[in-house]
């Protein structure tokens, strides 16, 4: 121990930060390659990285150490894994590599990998460098890429017809690292091939070599294309003259289906414009072999939209625009905001309209307590806005129960639909296999905010199933859900679902068009099913709910090859327009979310009017029911006449099961234990705002925000 304890004082006096000299001392001060080990007193002469084969062993050119304790060996192995790991992510970015750059010391290696990366120049002779052998190591930085690199790189194809005609055959010293670089790069692409099921002729089409060539001139870090950067772009039309007719976009669509090859098309995705809905089936009627599916993300988008047309929640949604903006609009009351809200910000932009609307109303009600304690600071009282007469209305309408109630229960009820938005708008995997699971989820939830009671939610299910059945639901969700192992294998309901089983066969019949592929495709269900063959391996059922249903297909379902080829198919596909849409439309720069910054709805001014206007600031009473009661106007038949006259029993999202598994709660503070509304004498105590005590619920609305 002695030894040990002195190696460790020698090693921090002369600054060495690698962890094997406590473990070892040097012969000769000056001689930093002799090394003697504090446990075996076994020599080495390979300076500290060979001092280190022998503590962990295992090394041709080092003979392991026995009496090494366990822990040694351990810390040794973890530190030389890691300073490898970082070495090859020099090389990676290397011009040349020198193969001796291992018998150096890591932390000499840490350096050069911070400061600068390329070690050149060896030669035999003169200075002796870290006991190296009398070898010479001098290095380069980097050549930094700067802007006019894009104008100086050669074009990749360019690139790829010299190499192929010979002009580029000089050889350097480089070549053997090359080589042994290339053959890493190989495996790895080839990794990819096998995961993905992408056959190998693939690698002969004309356009792979320039894409390696382009990979190589970006160089070191390059992230690779996201889920809807993979989308092609092909041409841009002026469709104006032509958005309102149906046939003339059937022709158009049908244009380009020709252009690319029917045999080529899976699925042809746009919005929910009634010209749209047109095309897309007379384009089914013409081409039997692909979908017409509208696009997901803009159906929940119409969804939200019909959800904040109910007059209960048009009115908060118009409160808490006239907040925003009142505050977002004034300097010095939005630097008063920030300081109460620890320079938290109130508005969330969002990917649509109507998700940032109730993003923001998700913001709000986080800083509740908040934007109370500041409108009844002296802060507020004794500031100029607290005079105005708009900032009076502002400030009772943060004082206000009923925003603050109404407020939870728009969040109960859009908070899954902005979930199930996001994953079908999102990059992160493909949504096929998940939407159906998704919309189910979502009205499992909003039922258990509510405590099952149905009268608070009818409503919303209303407007939800209409948008469902009508619009988003197809025959491709139903296939991608029956053929995701993640529910498929905990769910044997799916099996005896009439509908569901309907929707896959009907997917099968017309995404196969040879007859005896259909057939033996359902011959091998049963496998699937059964969990027969590879997916009854270990590893096919400890990764089912870990990895992307295509992904888990392309490894466990070989056994199945013609189930396998449509099941990737199918779950590999997008459910949205809107990727495309945001990278190639013009106006994807446009500010949504301007009315929250101005404080006033679009249509504020051109709809409604004075019959609209609200009696007292705390009720839903309008002066057009006080009409109307007086007998002064005709009655109007609105959404919520309509919903209370209809029947009390609800119909189920078309071919939705009930989910077993367990979803989050989404109850909250301004709710009684039986999930009514708080009335607003028990809710406000004696300072007119709710006391928070650091315990309630207001987290559970958190997780709406865009990541």
């Amino acid at each position: 121990m002695d030894n040990e304890s002195e190696t460790q004082v020698d090693s921090s006096a002369s600054g060495r930060r690698d962890p094997g000299w406590k473990y070892g001392r040097l012969v000769n001060e000056k001689d930093l390659n002799t090394i003697i080990c504090i446990f075996c007193d076994k020599v080495t002469k390979g300076g500290i990285y060979r001092h280190k084969q022998h503590l962990v062993g295992g090394y041709r050119n080092a003979k392991k150490c026995r009496k090494c304790p366990e822990h040694v060996r351990e810390e040794m192995e973890e530190y030389m894994s890691s300073k490898k790991n970082q070495k090859e992510q020099m090389n990676m970015g290397s011009e040349y590599v020198n193969e001796d750059l291992f018998g150096l010391e890591d932390e000499d290696i840490s350096e050069e990998i911070n400061s600068r990366t390329n070690i050149t120049n060896i030669s035999s002779g003169g200075s002796n460098r870290g006991g190296s052998g009398g070898r010479t190591f001098s290095s380069k930085k980097p050549r930094q890429k700067g802007p006019m690199d894009h104008f100086f790189t050669p074009n990749a194809k360019m690139v790829v017809q010299n190499q192929r005609s010979g002009k580029m055959n000089q050889t350097t010293i480089n070549d053997a690292y090359k080589k042994e670089a290339r053959e890493r790069a190989c495996t790895l692409i080839t990794r990819w091939m096998y995961e993905a099921a992408i056959p190998f002729n693939a690698v002969t089409y004309p356009s792979f070599q320039p894409m390696i060539e382009a990979i190589g001139q970006y160089g070191v870090g390059m992230k690779g294309p996201t889920f809807h950067e993979g989308t092609m772009f092909m041409q841009s039309i002026d469709a104006s003259s032509m958005i309102k007719t149906g046939e003339k976009m059937f022709e158009l669509l049908d244009k380009w289906v020709e252009q690319v090859g029917e045999e080529n098309v899976i699925q042809v995705i746009t919005d929910n414009h009634s010209s749209y809905v047109m095309a897309g089936r007379l384009l089914e009627l013409k081409r039997p072999h692909l979908y017409w599916t509208p696009c997901a993300a803009h159906c929940l988008d119409l969804m939200l939209e019909d959800i904040g047309k109910l007059p209960n929640i048009k009115r908060t949604l118009e409160r808490a625009i006239s907040l925003n903006g009142y505050i977002y609009n004034r300097s010095g009351l939005l630097n008063m905001m920030r300081r109460f809200t620890g320079q938290r910000e109130l508005l969330r932009p969002a990917k649509t309209r109507f998700a940032t609307a109730f993003i923001t109303l998700s913001r709000l009600h986080e800083q509740k307590n908040n934007l109370r304690k500041m409108f009844t600071s002296s802060d507020w009282s004794d500031s100029k806005w607290a005079k105005e007469q708009k900032g009076k209305t502002i400030a009772n309408i943060v004082l206000m129960p009923s925003f603050w109630n109404t407020i939870v229960f728009c969040l109960k009820v859009s908070g899954p639909l902005v979930r199930v938005l996001r994953l079908v708008d999102g990059e992160k995997k493909a949504p096929m296999g998940y939407i159906y699971e998704a919309m189910n989820r979502a009205k499992d939830a909003i039922v258990r905010s509510f405590n099952g009671n149905e009268e608070k939610y009818k409503e919303i299910f209303n407007i939800i199933d209409k948008r469902w059945e009508i619009q988003l639901h197809r025959p491709l969700h139903a296939a991608g859900y029956f053929l995701n192992p993640e529910f498929f294998y905990d769910k044997p309901e799916i099996e005896h679902d009439a509908e569901i089983m309907s929707d896959l066969y009907k997917c099968i019949l017309r995404l196969t068009r040879d007859p005896a592929k259909q057939e033996k495709v359902v011959a091998e269900v049963s496998l699937f099913t059964n969990a027969q063959g590879l997916f009854g391996n270990e590893l096919a059922v400890r990764t089912r709910k870990t990895r992307a249903p295509a992904e888990w297909w392309a490894a466990y379902g070989a056994s199945v090859p013609n189930l396998q080829k449509f099941a990737m198919k199918v779950l590999n596909l997008t459910c949205s327009a809107s990727g495309c849409e945001r990278n190639w439309s013009i106006f994807e720069n446009i500010d949504d979310s301007n009315e929250w910054l101005i404080g006033r709805m679009e249509d504020e001014d051109s709809h409604g009017g004075a019959q609209d206007d609200f009696v007292f600031d705390d009720d839903n009473l309008t002066w057009g029911d006080v009409a109307r009661a007086a007998g002064a106007e005709e009655a109007r038949f609105d959404t919520r006449a309509r919903a209370r006259a209809s029947s009390s029993i609800i119909p189920p999202t078309r071919g939705i099961v009930s989910s077993s598994r367990t979803l989050p709660s989404y109850s909250l503070i301004d709710e009684d234990e039986d999930g009514d509304m708080v009335d607003s004498a028990d809710e406000e105590d004696g300072e007119g705002y709710k006391c928070g005590d650091g315990n309630d619920d207001d987290d559970d609305f958190v997780d709406l925000e865009e990541e």
